[in-house]
């Protein structure tokens, strides 16, 4: 991790399912004007005394007491993503460069009320800042419980509902796939646009963030049609947009990658030229499934660049074993954020202007930052898709442009 100048500036189909319906980064936080050098990415470095790795216990031995509320014991995938990000959290306190903090790890075993009683014992125990919970609810009601001791939250939800002032989501958040790949295309000369949207609470977010980015840039959308995987849906829908597809000149499909060929099939079934069109998707199109699907070569899609996942990878596997869920990067990334302010920013460390620099922080999957409102701004890459896996098409930003 690097710290650097204010004005300068400065997450299989399990992942895909986690991305759209949680919320799931050592980093490099670009705060004071200087260029120290804050770890991540050195060689594995063996456990420390004291480096406990039961739930609930402490981890590190460092003053400043930081809680990790996290789904160890959850039914299925959950406690195997919290496991993962659990990992991800002591590599970085292993990783980070003489940290002065101590996480105060909790298993809220996936449901709220573990996740309020962790909290509660936590704060009891000195905590001054909260990292997790994963679900909504959970998050929700850890925020109040945070709020009245006036301790911020940095929580793994892609639900923008539970941001708040002083409650963080370092995650994915939809929004800004959308935001991403609509500038591109409209960039790219692209003004008319079709969508075909998952029928869920991931489409609906998906539809709004679409509709308002695509007006906002001056585009129209002439046709936008829902669907389910059960029944005949995906062909309806297709159908429908196929009746449109004469006048738009991209297709978005914000799916994952079980879903996405099933419409790309339908739509050419119904008589759309996919070699007119171009087709556009989110960041749950970074799948093998999606590279292996001849009729989407050359769609385009927003995503991280990878390269700081596959290093992150690397070294996670050589320290536990075994390759981490594709969230975990966000456990690393707040364990590795809170480090480097408890080092760089003194008493005023989880301070509101200290956690909302509009200059943001770069972590393993690219650049974020934190609004005051709890949401979050990303820096992704475009991508084309290709057989051998995903092609920059435009890179990820390496920070935020100022006013932004």
């Amino acid at each position: 991790m690097r710290v650097m100048s204010h004005k300068v500036g400065i997450l299989t189909q399990a992942w895909t399912r986690l991305r759209a319906t949680l919320s799931l980064l050592g980093l490099t936080a670009l705060l004071a004007a200087c260029s120290t050098q804050l770890g991540g990415g050195g060689p594995p470095i063996a456990q420390q005394p004291g480096e406990a790795t039961a739930a609930n216990a402490a981890v590190g031995e460092g003053q400043v007491r930081v809680a990790l509320i996290l789904p160890l014991s959850g039914q299925g995938n959950a406690s195997v993503a919290g496991q993962s990000m659990k990992n991800a959290a002591e590599m970085a306190l292993a990783e980070f460069k003489s940290p002065n903090i101590q996480l105060l790890v909790k298993d809220d075993g996936g449901t709220v009320q573990g996740a309020q009683a962790g909290a509660q014992q936590a704060i009891s125990e000195g905590a001054e800042i909260i990292i997790g919970p994963l679900f909504a609810q959970s998050v929700s009601a850890v925020g109040q419980i945070a709020r009245t001791s006036n301790i911020p939250v940095i929580a793994f939800s892609t639900d923008v509902s539970v941001a708040a002032r002083g409650v963080y989501l370092l995650s994915f958040l939809p929004e800004t796939d959308v935001r991403r790949i609509v500038d591109f295309s409209i960039s790219r000369g692209k003004r008319s646009f079709a969508a075909l949207l998952p029928d869920n609470a991931y489409g609906a977010v998906v539809e709004g963030a679409f509709q308002q980015e695509v007006s906002r840039r001056g585009g129209r959308v002439v046709a936008l049609e829902k669907y389910t995987l059960e029944g005949n849906r995906i062909n309806e829908a297709s159908r429908r947009v196929s009746q449109a597809a004469n006048q738009v000149d991209s297709i978005f499909i914000p799916d994952s990658p079980d879903a996405v060929p099933q419409v790309v099939n339908a739509l050419a079934s119904n008589g759309v030229d996919l070699r007119r069109v171009q087709m556009i998707g989110s960041g749950l199109w970074e799948d093998a499934r999606i590279s292996s699907t001849a009729a989407l070569d050359g769609a385009w899609y927003a995503a991280p660049e990878a390269t700081g996942y596959r290093n992150f990878s690397a070294r996670y596997r050589a320290r536990f074993g075994q390759d981490p869920v594709r969230t975990a990067t966000l456990a690393y990334d707040a364990v590795a954020l809170v480090a480097a302010l408890v080092k760089t920013q003194g008493p005023q460390r989880f301070s509101e202007p200290s956690l909302t620099n509009p200059s943001g922080f770069a972590g393993i999957d690219g650049i974020f930052r934190f609004r005051p409102e709890g949401t979050n701004d990303r820096g992704l890459a475009v991508l084309r898709v290709a057989p051998a896996g995903g092609q920059v098409l435009s890179p990820a930003p390496h920070s935020f442009q100022p006013g932004t």
